[in-house]
């Protein structure tokens, strides 16, 4: 398999102090080893506070490590221009856990799904409302949506447009943090099947990360697990029911139903 991304290494520590305390240090990740390879999805669980999203938005480049590297096609992200920083984020989307939060209220889905074509500069004009349209029909949504506002979407159809928004573009990569976590059961069930429809369509490779143990298994070929900042298992889904794996993983899947 061909290996897309590469953490080595990896640790987070945060350094707070005043005027009255010490300087505390807070160890929010701690060498964290596992590679991501081409096409598949790959599961990141753990409980809040684990060390999950500090993982995501060091990849994204939102924050730095404090020691370690990250490594995409084999090249190290810590050391791309500002030109390769761009285009990187270009290959590299997120999906958040609140759809709101990449919308602009005042904006209509059409224009904030069509802002980001312009913002990268990528076909004419023409081509931009075919691909807008094309997006649209993908993540199973009518035309009218284009001229509504966030305000009068449901969480389904929010969380369907910043998927779309995400993948407008075409990533090589992306990261889907805590992605169906406010949403009803049976909502979570349809865009969990509609992840899967896009991935064959647009040949994605994802990092899932939840703290929902049933979609985990669900929708992922791999899954780590982190504690306490420490990734401490990492297997294929299939090998979920295995009796080597870490205490904690047991104790973690131990409510998940299995045919």
């Amino acid at each position: 398999m061909q290996e897309l991304l590469k953490i080595e290494n990896i640790g987070k520590t945060f350094k707070s102090s005043s005027l009255f305390f010490r300087k505390k240090e807070n160890i929010a990740l701690k060498n964290i080893n596992f590679s991501i390879y081409k096409g598949e999805i790959f599961g990141l669980v753990g409980e809040s506070g684990s060390g999950k999203t500090t993982l995501s938005n060091i990849i994204l480049r939102l924050l730095k490590e404090s020691e370690g590297k990250i490594y995409f096609k084999g090249k190290d992200i810590s050391k791309f221009s500002k030109d390769e920083l761009f285009n990187y984020r270009k290959e590299v989307q997120i999906v958040f856990q609140n759809p709101y939060s990449a919308l602009n209220p005042k904006k209509t889905i059409g224009f904030s799904l069509k802002e980001i074509l312009n913002i990268h500069n990528l076909y004419t004009e023409e081509e931009r409302d075919k691909k807008v349209l094309k997006i649209l029909k993908d993540i199973e949504l009518e035309e009218d949506v284009l001229e509504q506002y966030p305000s009068s979407l449901s969480g389904g159809q929010k969380q369907r447009i910043a998927i779309g928004q995400a993948l407008i573009i075409n990533p090589e990569f992306l990261i889907i943090d805590e992605g169906v976590s406010a949403l009803d059961v049976s909502i979570q069930a349809q865009i969990l099947n509609l992840i899967k429809s896009l991935q064959e369509k647009y040949n994605f490779t994802c990092l899932f990360i939840s703290h929902d143990l049933n979609v985990i298994s669900y929708l992922c070929d791999r899954i780590g697990v982190l504690l306490n900042g420490e990734l401490v298992d990492l297997f294929q889904t299939e090998d979920l029911k295995n009796s080597n794996r870490n205490e904690y993983t047991k104790k973690l899947f131990s409510s998940i139903k299995f045919d």
